[in-house]
């Protein structure tokens, strides 16, 4: 009630004075000040990127990521700290190889797709079948590749809100099973990447559980590239290839940790990022980057000098990349929707937020005005379009009815690395790692020390 009274005074008011007559943003604009400069999210991802590295779920090193988040949210002050444990099917890379056979040997950069089956231990070997389309792939007859080798070279585009990467993610989610269809042995495609390299780009499939599984893999940008010019000359394309993973079943785990809210605790802003990455890098910009974010930015908004009035949780999700923390997490916090203020995650890397998507009809609200005037210095506006999506590992939550709130990143650079050997620590610059806090850590802030709901309320019944 005393922030609502402040806020309808500041009306009345000029900037300057309207600011200094409020609380609120007194508070928000002083995390927001004290994160740029603040070392705690740098020395988070420095730690996890470096003390642990890859950490594919299901892996020895995911259960070393899991102590390391456990240590680290203690050591950072948080309190209830725990880890969620939960099933999976671990899928692991074995040996791998692509090597062009005609018109001439060659070896091919690729990356085995997560989740793909492996090919006979001798490998699979077959003419390659170049489409420069995905459409061109779904316009293929049944039966039309049998015997063959699918390979699908278009390219990813460069957008600065990532939606380049959901328009091409059918490309290998799903190219495997429509190449299946057609009577694929195997299916190649370009990584899904901004960036020209050598270094090919994972990531997982999904096997449609009417056609066959085929292995499946990612080629390198320049490799997919030589294949394009190949095709253009008419030279018959053959390409063998070696795949030895290997899946079983076993445990994931997302820690949990708490700064508890001192009035009103059973309601709770969840923010967090996933703990998994894929292997060829050191998961520095996917997620350790979201992973710090969130950690430090509910550190400074909830730190003990301005305790919050509600919990500020911070997750740490154990298996995002083969999407099997949403179903176990959803099940294990369903009952607690009710309770959950809001809820969001950060995972597109490090680089600066621009827009910030908040719940339906929020925009307007007196407590979000303040945080689009706190975020403005930073050059992130406030989005009128609501928040559809927040994050792959909170959908469930989301789909239930908490919430989202959704921090658009500049994504112009996370693709040339995402999902690849170049997804390594340096490629973090700490000024845009701590904008990213300071916009979390405002928001966080205004939260929790408010009586904000992003629910809809109750209209008032006519007379």
């Amino acid at each position: 009630m005393r922030t609502m009274l402040a806020l309808a005074a500041c009306a009345t008011l000029a900037s300057a004075a309207c600011q200094a007559a409020d609380p609120l943003r007194t508070g928000t604009d002083a995390v927001r000040d004290q994160a740029l400069s603040d070392p705690t999210a740098y020395a988070v991802v420095a730690s996890l990127s470096t003390e642990v590295g890859p950490r594919v779920a299901g892996s020895e090193a995911a259960a070393r990521a899991r102590d390391w988040g456990v240590a680290k949210l203690k050591a950072l002050g948080f309190s209830k700290v725990h880890a969620e444990p939960f099933p999976i099917t671990a899928w692991a890379r074995g040996a791998e190889s692509a090597v062009l056979t005609a018109p001439y040997g060659a070896g091919l950069a690729i990356l085995g797709l997560g989740g793909s089956v492996p090919t006979a231990p001798d490998g699979v070997e077959g003419e390659a079948v170049i489409f420069r389309a995905y459409a061109d792939l779904l316009a293929a007859p049944p039966g039309s590749l049998a015997g063959k080798i699918a390979v699908v070279t278009q390219p990813m585009a460069r957008t600065q809100e990532g939606s380049g990467y959901g328009a091409a993610s059918p490309m290998r989610r799903s190219g495997a099973s429509e190449a299946a269809r057609r009577g694929a042995l195997a299916y190649l495609v370009r990584s899904l990447a901004t960036g020209v390299s050598r270094e090919p780009h994972t990531g997982a499939l999904n096997y449609a559980p009417d056609a066959t599984k085929i292995p499946a893999a990612a080629l390198s940008v320049i490799d997919a590239q030589k294949l394009d010019r190949l095709a253009a000359t008419g030279a018959p394309i053959r390409i063998r290839l070696k795949l030895a993973s290997t899946s079983a079943p076993a445990t994931g785990w997302t820690v949990v940790g708490d700064i508890p809210g001192t009035e009103h605790p059973e309601q709770v802003i969840l923010v967090g990022g996933h703990l998994d990455s894929w292997d060829p890098g050191t998961g520095a910009i996917d997620d350790g980057a979201g992973i710090a974010i969130a950690t430090a930015a509910a550190r400074l908004a909830g730190a003990p000098a301005h305790p919050p009035l509600r919990t500020l949780r911070v997750a740490m999700f154990g298996a995002e990349e083969m999407a099997f923390t949403t179903a176990a997490f959803t099940a294990a916090h369903k009952a607690e929707v009710g309770d959950i203020v809001a809820i969001g995650e950060s995972d597109e890397g490090a680089d600066n937020v621009w827009s910030v998507q908040l719940p339906a009809g929020a925009s307007g609200l007196p407590q979000m005005r303040t945080l689009a005037a706190s975020l403005a210095p930073l050059g992130i506006f406030v989005s009128p379009e609501p928040a559809r999506f927040g994050g792959s590992d909170i959908a469930g939550l989301a789909a239930a009815g908490a919430p989202v709130v959704d921090f658009r990143q500049d994504a112009s650079r996370y693709f040339d690395w995402h999902h690849s050997s170049e997804d390594t620590l340096d490629k973090i610059d700490p000024a845009q790692l701590n904008q990213n806090v300071a916009a979390w850590g405002a928001f966080l802030y205004i939260v929790s020390h408010s009586d904000v709901s992003f629910r809809p309320q109750p209209t008032a019944a006519k007379p």
